[in-house]
């Protein structure tokens, strides 16, 4: 035996493993294994698993958590309890991983800690973890074997790539905790752009959702949490709702709810019962297009305004964003600064009180339906005599809903 020739082929092999890939055979490889990863995470841990949007057939199912298994080590009851948890608790002390109450920089750099701290929280998996699957792989596999999961994924990047697989292995460990537990629930609630003014901080961090699957566009998912589709705007683009459209093409999934999408009849003279339960149903799109009307209004108004010369333009324009807001989040200063701008501004004023009354009728769970549509249709009735432009301008579009 040539003992010399082995042993360069046992060095070739653990040079360049069996494929002898080259430098760009590596790249590509990487960018594939951790975007499946990543289309696994949000297509079933996030949308499928913890928010029941959409139902996935058996084939998709069992590879997306085989595939976790391997790359991420995830279990799929932990996952969905934490992430449940966090809608449940957004934004409060008992929320796992927010930036408001925990700091920015807890959750970007030790966003998995974070995670896995709260998935040993046996109380959580309890009671947020219903409804994940319990089968026989889930129990004996899955579930407290995680290390072998990731262990496996080395061996199988190393007999590929040979040494440059352990390489490729960390970036693969390092990516979920990286993009999502770290980006989404960090910036994703700290930084970025709002189209909806939802109940917490999250924002978009970007509109073309590819990286991170589409969880870029997070203020639109924690405002239409059981939508399977997380783009809303014409210009954002969710490559997870077009694996998600592609799966259901092959009859391997079915999207059970989605965002509603406001549609209108501009033949309506008078707000009726249906343009009242459209409102409801489409209640983040109209006050964002209110808090637009607003940001018109006040455009309008604020030449006049500096001609009064009640106001500094630095302060003008710091209190127009204000106006923008929800009153209800305001703090006791911000609230303050944005009356004294009312005060020398009737028609700011009217608009910001009618954006009050306006939220207040979906909140008025105890009234009946006509008591309610009486509450909108007095409200068009004065926003279209209010002698605002802006402000008859929405009301037309608001009861043109159906």
């Amino acid at each position: 035996m040539n003992w010399n020739a082995v042993f360069d082929r046992v060095l070739d092999f653990a040079a360049n493993g069996i494929t002898g890939g080259s430098a760009w055979d590596v790249v590509i490889y990487t960018l594939v294994v951790t975007h499946i990863t990543i289309a696994a995470v949000t297509i079933y841990l996030h949308r499928c698993q913890a928010h029941r949007a959409l139902d996935l057939h058996a084939i998709p199912s069992h590879f997306f958590r085989f595939w976790l298994w391997l790359t991420t080590g995830m279990v799929t009851k932990e996952w969905a309890a934490v992430h449940r948890k966090h809608h449940a608790k957004c934004e409060t002390e008992d929320d796992p991983h927010s930036p408001q109450t925990r700091g920015i920089k807890k959750v970007l750099l030790e966003g998995a800690e974070l995670y896995r701290t709260e998935s040993k929280n046996l109380e959580t998996i309890e009671k947020y973890g219903k409804g994940t699957p319990d089968d026989w792989v889930e129990r004996e596999i899955y579930t407290g074997r995680s290390i072998l999961g990731v262990s496996l994924m080395m061996i199988i990047n190393v007999a590929l790539f040979g040494v440059i697989g352990v390489t490729i292995w960390a970036i693969q460990m390092l990516w979920i905790p990286i993009t999502a537990a770290g980006i989404i629930n960090g910036i994703g609630h700290y930084w970025g752009y709002r189209n909806f003014d939802c109940t917490d901080a999250a924002t978009n961090v970007f509109p073309i959702g590819i990286l991170i699957g589409g969880e870029e566009l997070h203020n639109n998912h924690h405002t239409f949490g059981t939508s399977a589709k997380l783009s809303s705007k014409w210009y954002e683009f969710d490559i997870g709702w077009m694996y998600i459209r592609i799966l259901e093409m092959m009859g391997l999934a079915k999207v059970k709810k989605v965002a509603p999408e406001p549609k209108f009849d501009t033949r309506k003279s008078v707000a009726d019962h249906a343009t009242l339960q459209a409102v409801v149903a489409n209640r983040y799109d109209v006050m964002a297009k209110y808090a637009k009307t607003l940001k018109q209004a006040w455009a309008e108004e604020i030449e006049h305004l500096k001609q009064k010369g009640h106001f500094e333009p630095r302060t003008l324009k710091s209190t127009g964003k204000l106006l923008q807001r929800e009153p209800a989040k305001l703090e006791a200063p911000q609230r303050q600064q944005l009356g004294e701008l009312l005060a020398h501004s009737k028609a700011l004023k009217t608009m910001h009180d009618m954006r009050v009354e306006l939220a207040a009728i979906w909140e008025r769970s105890h009234f009946t339906s006509e008591q309610l549509l009486h509450l909108l249709q007095d409200w068009c009735k004065r926003a279209e005599e209010s002698g605002i432009k802006s402000l008859q301008e929405f009301s037309l579009r608001l009861r043109s809903y159906a």
